[in-house]
């Protein structure tokens, strides 16, 4: 079968390459690939700024079709469902991080799209364990952003961020900017998005979703929480700019490189600063809350479902902000 592989370390060296047809092994299933959601991690790997083990399948954002189950899976509960899947294909099971259940700390964890064979192929492994059902109501490619939605709960809610009654900004409104505003207004915040002019089309859609917005260069006041999604040093010292006196700051963005920042601000302002790695079970389980609620709109971000052979202009797309979220589909 053909995927989309990190062929080689370096920049680049990504292309659509012959991979093997996963092989079944206990306790695993093989997912039919419906969509696969390009992430900004996605992004850093082509551009060698995020570590990999080539030559790897990249994609980590999946919904498919559970096609066949090794042995000691339950065929009855898992054969033909549409399932969304945690990334993480190993850990040691040992440490004090994975008995605490947080498995995303792990030194051993390895994940799909990075370390081990991911989304961007019509079938992909996956460990049983790792699996979640979705709604028959939500769309295959807008289940993909189950995942990235689980990284967000994993930096808001383990333990909630915002109160609320809170104001809140998010700056960066690409597709987890996007998704955090949603969490940080479902958790009862009163929620600005910020971004750049290049943002126009995602801050459209932050508008159409009912938040108010702004570019560099308006002004605004301070906010009780300030959540940075655009892993850029310019996002990062906006949100110090913006964090009120006592406030919280949220790093969820990843730069991919070392950045220089006005850190005094954390001492003058006497901030609380935090952030998230990936996610947990439990960040899943709050997602999964979320969208069974309807308290999130996956659906909405999603710009363009692409075929995977098209996926130089869907990641070229992603990258000049030229929509929201594009979705590949390996199938």
């Amino acid at each position: 079968m053909e995927g989309l592989t990190k062929i080689a370390a370096g920049a680049e060296n990504v292309g659509i390459t012959e991979r093997p047809e996963p092989r079944l092994i206990p306790g695993h299933v093989v997912l039919d690939v419906e969509a696969a959601g390009i992430c900004g991690t996605d992004i850093h790997i082509v551009d060698d700024e995020f570590r990999s083990w080539p030559p790897v399948t990249m994609g980590h954002e999946v919904c498919g079709i559970v096609a066949a189950v090794g042995d000691g899976v339950d065929e009855g509960v898992w054969a033909g469902r549409r399932v969304v899947s945690e990334t993480y294909f190993s850990t040691c099971g040992r440490c004090t991080h994975c008995l605490g259940g947080r498995r995303n700390l792990c030194h051993e964890r390895r994940s799909i799209g990075s370390a081990v064979d991911g989304a961007f192929a019509p079938r992909i492994l996956i460990p049983a364990a790792n699996l979640h059902v979705v709604p028959d109501w939500l769309p295959s490619e807008a289940a993909a952003l189950t995942e990235p939605l689980a990284c967000v709960c994993q930096s808001l809610l383990d333990p909630d961020v915002v109160m609320p009654g809170d104001s809140v900004l998010v700056v960066g409104p690409g597709p987890i900017g996007l998704i955090t505003a949603q969490v940080a207004r479902a958790s009862g915040g009163d929620v600005h998005v910020r971004g750049t002019a290049k943002d126009a089309v995602r801050l459209t859609r932050a508008r159409e979703s009912g938040f108010v917005t702004s570019v560099v260069g308006d002004e605004l006041g301070t906010f009780d929480v300030v959540i940075e999604c655009s892993g850029s040093q310019a996002g990062m010292t906006v949100c110090l700019e913006y964090a009120c006196r006592g406030g919280r700051y949220v790093q969820v963005g990843l730069a991919g490189k070392p950045v220089t920042l006005p850190f005094d601000e954390v001492c003058f302002r006497e901030l609380v600063v935090t952030g998230g790695n990936a996610s947990t079970t439990r960040s899943w389980d709050r997602a999964l809350g979320l969208i069974e609620a309807r308290s999130v709109d996956l659906a909405s971000l999603v710009t363009e479902v692409v075929p995977l052979a098209d996926w130089q202009r869907a990641f070229a797309a992603t990258r000049s902000a030229a929509g929201v979220k594009f979705v590949l589909e390996p199938g």
